[in-house]
């Protein structure tokens, strides 16, 4: 059965910075796009970052433009994203996703990771 994991997330204070990853459990997921999602309580979930799946085209909700960054180490089977200057507004539960077709704002990716906590503190 293919897997998503995601260890991390955590709890930082506004401005800081917090790394995620997000490791499959086959190879071919490198073929896959992937990307990460998150949903804030009340709210529906909504898109945040995509990568292709050789990693050269990369795609950002605009909210976190400029803050946040995607990659892929395709050799490890890992997508991460770096989040830097952190707002609470960030604060939400992050889940890792990934597709056999672009993973883009109103995507259904096929596969999903079982989310991890991300609080951002004033």
């Amino acid at each position: 059965q293919v897997q998503l994991v995601e260890p991390g997330g955590g709890l930082v204070q506004a401005g800081g910075s917090l790394r995620l990853s997000c490791v499959a459990s086959e190879r071919t997921f490198s073929n896959y796009a992937r990307g990460w999602f998150r949903q804030a309580p009340g709210k529906e979930r909504e898109f945040v970052a995509a990568i292709s799946g050789s990693g050269v085209i990369k795609s950002y909700a605009d909210s976190v433009k400029g803050r946040f960054t995607i990659s892929r180490d395709n050799a490890k089977n890992t997508v991460y994203l770096q989040m830097n200057s952190l707002k609470p507004g960030d604060t939400a539960v992050y889940y890792c996703a990934a597709a056999s077709s672009p993973i883009q704002l109103g995507s259904r990716p096929d596969y999903w990771g079982q989310g991890t906590q991300v609080t951002v503190s004033s």
